[in-house]
């Protein structure tokens, strides 16, 4: 089974052994058969942050597809139980059109809900960890289902326990979100703000926060029936306040945010257009996004290999540049 249509980057060579599971009895059997003939796993959703290697995967993919959304409501929260394999955006949806509060500025994110949590999905100042009450896991080693609570995830900027090798071993089947019954919602993000004025409004309800989320992103993003992307392929670089500092005498635009008490994050794409004049940079069939240069798109028939030697040219520029050293987002398999 080849998996490059499994994935939104339209790239990947072939799986040894490939699956579908719906439920946890095939689950259960995919990790038992995998186990048995000693063959590595990769769990598969959606597809939308990773670079799969021409040469495949020498092992079996298991395609999440558990689905199933449950309800806990109380009289200011309600904990949403979704089955790992739904479609992110549905579910955001869904939560919307309840009136829920916490996830719509994570609207048209790509890929599935047992994705949020690995990647800890974040856009327009929100961060998906910040709503998780619990996931539910299988765990590969002993076969069991186990509960990890919010703290147990470590979570990160576009981080989590399940990206470290501990983690590894942990199949989420099911992620609890914490959300606000008509909470008030989050419009603090500069687009955001920008759309608010052009409107001339000082609020926003959830559905319209949605639907700005929704035309902010199509401004922005590849149009993926069109070309192959994996969405933001770089992490925004956080740097010691010091070395912001010192790239601020030099380049007395760059924007940061603020990243704990002694460190920023910095704008890659901001870097990547105003220093190092990469925006819409293009060789063959990989290039930077001319909307978006954090963003690498495949435009036709390009490789996993043209699209990692393009992106280490793309770091080595910003190195030379700021001697930042980028990190990858996007997860090589």
């Amino acid at each position: 089974m080849t998996l490059g249509p499994f994935t939104t980057f339209r790239i990947g060579g072939p799986a040894r052994f490939f699956c579908r599971v719906k439920n946890l009895g095939e689950l259960k059997f995919a990790v038992s058969f995998a186990k048995e003939k000693n063959l590595p796993i990769f769990v598969l959703g959606g597809g939308s942050n990773i670079l799969v290697s021409d040469s495949g995967f020498k092992g079996l993919v298991i395609k999440n597809e558990l689905e199933g959304i449950e309800e806990l409501n109380n009289e200011n929260n309600s904990i949403i139980i979704a089955g790992a394999g739904e479609n992110w955006d549905n579910f955001v949806k869904y939560t919307v059109e309840k009136q829920l509060c916490g996830l719509e500025n994570l609207s048209g994110i790509p890929g599935t809900v047992g994705a949020t949590p690995v990647q800890n999905i974040g856009a327009y100042g929100s961060e998906v960890g910040d709503n998780i009450f619990w996931v539910e896991v299988f765990d590969i080693e002993d076969e069991k289902i186990k509960i990890l609570q919010k703290n147990e995830c470590e979570f990160g900027y576009r981080k989590s326990i399940f990206k470290k090798p501990l983690g590894r071993k942990f199949v989420i089947t099911r992620v609890a979100y914490s959300l606000k019954n008509n909470g008030k919602t989050n419009v603090g993000y500069k687009d955001i703000k920008v759309y608010m004025k052009n409107l001339g409004k000082k609020s926003l309800s959830l559905e319209e926060v949605r639907e700005a989320v929704l035309k902010i992103r199509k401004s922005k993003m590849p149009d993926l029936s069109l070309n192959g992307t994996a969405g933001s392929f770089f992490k925004n670089p956080i740097i010691p306040k010091s070395e912001y500092e010192s790239l601020k005498i030099k380049y007395p635009e760059l924007p940061f945010y603020a990243s704990g008490e002694e460190s920023v994050k910095i704008p890659l794409a901001w870097v990547l257009d105003n220093v190092c004049g990469l925006k819409g940079f293009k060789k063959g069939e990989v290039g930077l996004y001319e909307k978006q240069p954090i963003v690498l798109v495949n435009f036709g028939k390009a490789n996993a290999l043209q699209v990692s030697d393009f992106a280490k040219e793309i770091t080595l520029k910003v190195k030379e540049k700021t001697g930042i050293d980028v990190e990858w987002e996007v997860e090589r398999i």
